[in-house]
């Protein structure tokens, strides 16, 4: 079935079954747009979720207060097999601000519903838990941050207030608080344990403590400024997140880039991979003391980043990506340092690879530890190389190509243990593959410009990017405001996604054994505290 195709089936049903307005994709557009009346949300999430198979990847508020007098839900599927994007949305009137949830449909949209309560008010009617998500105790009622009446430099007076963590009764159970202050020079998360003795019954894991206001920052700034923001929401996926927001915004204004464009961003995209990958699987060896694996990993990543700031001028590639291009081109010296680099790095990664699967005291720790099972990855929608070494055969790169992967030839490897081990193999097999699509990136490389201006942003329209981090996918959502600014900047990154599945994976597990499965899904912190 063609995507055309497979729109007007959509389409046709839905309208079969309820009143909703549907824009079909046109050209070479994959987007179709629906809108609905809110008491709609439940059928129509669950026609595409349980009957075609779309995934949830994004749901959001927006205060649309001065476009049309209410607020909006946004809720973005995506449909694989078709290649298709899907943008549901529907208002909410500032007199009646409750919407039917839909968490108990499609349990991925858990943490979307109570992150839009606390940011906005509107409540989901129905959702089977409502505890704060993205502001704390101390945050007073009825002050929602991102409603557009809300001043950015405000000072916010603190209220007394006690978070309930889920009790867990019984003889000999005890609670071992963790965090979110930590030894390492890492970001604050809480982590409760409930055990008896050294065996985890419970886990219940605490975040946002360092909420920035990104996207709240990003109301009113032009695409360059709004790219600053983008690409500082995650240290490790720098250029991941830029390209994500490029993509949205060059979709939103019909701005098409050349293929040497595309080639360059793909480059960066594997180059962040690798070095994300190769430090990771190092960074698992620190979660169970082997220094060995630990050292060698580090090397190799340090090796990796030296030759990112070598070639694009930053450790973490930043600076590369504009809206319309970008700003860095390549030389003949350059690609032949990649290669050079690449060489040595999957010689060495290799072997650091074999000892660690030979050892029988890392193997002893990394098998059957931390099981992530398949029907909770699928149905919390985990992304990344945490989802596909449980089975979900998931990668944007294949089923949702951009840049210049529908051009590449390559395997997105899957496994179905699920556990550490599982998770350290992929990221080795990943590596792998990310070393022959840049071999294949630099022997194709096309000429043409590196960049063109962006096109207008029509008043009020919006678009999604997205693309596959080292951690799995990042969305973004861009509207244009009527003087072509940002209105609204909604992120979704990988690890926003895959935090909800970890303290599934604890219990059964002994207490030594969180810090090795908390590396093995390697999450990050602040682009959740966006």
């Amino acid at each position: 079935m063609t995507r055309l195709e497979m729109a007007t089936r959509i389409k046709d049903n839905l309208s079969q079954m309820m009143s909703i307005e549907v824009k079909l994709p046109t050209g070479s557009d994959n987007v179709i747009h629906l809108e609905t009346a809110k008491e709609n949300l439940p059928a129509i999430v669950g026609y595409l979720y349980k009957e075609q198979g779309c995934q949830l990847v994004q749901m959001l508020g927006n205060d649309e207060r001065e476009i049309c007098g209410s607020f909006r839900v946004y809720l973005v599927f995506v449909h694989d097999g078709a290649g298709l994007i899907l943008i549901l949305r529907t208002a909410i009137a500032p007199e009646d601000l409750v919407y039917p949830s839909v968490t108990p449909v499609i349990p991925a949209a858990h943490w979307y519903e109570r992150e839009i309560r606390d940011l906005y008010g509107l409540e989901p009617k129905g959702h089977p838990e409502l505890r704060r998500l993205a502001v704390h105790k101390d945050w007073p009622k009825q002050y929602y941050p991102l409603r557009r009446d809300f001043p950015l430099k405000k000072k916010v007076p603190r209220s007394e207030g006690k978070f309930k963590f889920i009790p867990v009764e019984g003889e000999g159970v005890m609670q071992i608080p963790v965090g979110p202050i930590h030894a390492g020079i890492i970001e604050p998360g809480h982590f409760r344990f409930s055990a008896v003795g050294e065996n985890v019954l419970h886990l219940e894991a605490r975040f946002f403590y360092t909420h920035r206001g990104m996207e709240k920052l990003a109301e009113g700034k032009t695409p360059q400024e709004g790219l600053l923001i983008a690409e500082r929401l995650c240290g490790a996926c720098s250029f991941s997140h830029s390209l994500a927001y490029c993509l949205a915004l060059e979709k939103l204004t019909g701005t098409a880039v050349s293929e040497r464009v595309d080639y360059i961003r793909t480059l960066g995209m594997e180059l962040e991979r690798l070095y994300n990958h190769i430090g990771d699987v190092g960074n698992i060896c620190a979660g169970i003391g082997f220094a060995f694996g630990t050292m060698q990993g580090a090397r190799l990543k340090e090796k990796m980043q030296q030759l990112n700031e070598t070639v694009f001028g930053s450790r973490f590639l930043r600076g590369i990506n504009t809206p319309g291009g970008v700003r860095r081109d390549l030389d003949s010296d350059q690609l032949s340092l990649i290669l050079q680099t690449l060489s040595q790095v999957e010689g060495e990664f290799r072997e650091l690879t074999e000892i660690l699967l030979a050892s029988e005291s890392y193997m002893n720790r990394v098998q059957g530890t931390g099981l992530l099972r398949h029907d909770l990855a699928s149905d919390l929608h985990a992304v990344g190389p945490a989802a596909r070494a449980s089975g979900v055969d998931r990668d944007l790169r294949r089923d949702h190509p951009y840049a210049a992967y529908a051009k590449l030839a390559f395997r997105v490897p899957v496994l179905s243990e699920g556990d550490v081990l599982a998770r350290v193999k992929l990221r080795i097999e990943e590596t792998f593959e990310s070393m022959g699509i840049i071999r294949q990136v630099l022997a194709r490389m096309p000429e043409g410009k590196l960049k063109v201006a962006l096109k207008p942003m029509p008043p009020y329209a919006y678009a999604v990017g997205m693309t596959e981090s080292a951690r799995g996918e990042n969305v973004h959502f861009i509207m244009a405001g009527q003087d072509g600014r940002i209105f609204r900047h909604m992120v979704r990154s990988a690890s926003y996604c895959n935090w909800p599945v970890v303290p599934s994976t604890v219990p059964g597990n002994v207490v030594p054994d969180f810090p090795l499965i908390n590396k093995s899904f390697e999450l990050c912190y602040a682009c959740m505290d966006r």
